[in-house]
């Protein structure tokens, strides 16, 4: 079994997500970090200064929501989908609709539908009100379902 099975297993089963998020390591230098929330798996950009793109404003800087709606995207799918693998990005398509202050950032994956091979999950991202969405994101992955038998027979 993968480490990254176990590590999703043990999260699953405790509803800690923290150690998932610091097995992906771009995740864990942003600060991205995900947990339940009231059965809710809620991904947390904490904010820190090497966030900002725009020193004027100041704002975020617009990677770094795409990489926290993508995060929380993924683990998403590792919540709900049976796989061994981290899902492979097919499209990710970021809106940005206002700037991003320099505060902490959350956001919340829904998974739109399911299949053997592909998952759509739609993603927004929030600071303090989460009725006013600073990003969303449609994500589109690949998964390896477990047992999948490849053409080839290997």
């Amino acid at each position: 079994m993968s480490e990254l099975y176990e590590k999703l297993l043990a999260a699953r089963e405790s509803g800690d997500f923290g150690a998932l998020a610091d097995a992906i390591p771009y995740a864990k230098w942003l600060g991205i970090s995900a947990e339940l929330r009231d059965g809710e798996l809620i991904g947390t950009l904490r904010f820190d200064d090497k966030l900002i793109g725009n020193a004027s404003l100041p704002a975020l800087h617009g990677g770094t929501l795409g990489a926290l709606l993508e995060s929380t995207a993924i683990f998403q799918v590792l919540y709900e989908a049976e796989t061994l693998a981290l899902p492979k990005t097919i499209t990710i398509t970021v809106d940005y609709l206002r700037s991003g202050r320099p505060v902490d950032t959350y956001a919340r994956g829904i998974v739109t539908r399911h299949g053997r091979r592909v998952v759509n999950v739609r993603v927004e991202a929030w600071q303090e009100d989460r009725a006013r969405p600073i990003a969303t994101a449609v994500v589109h992955f690949l998964i390896e379902p477990i047992g999948k038998t490849r053409v080839d027979g290997s």
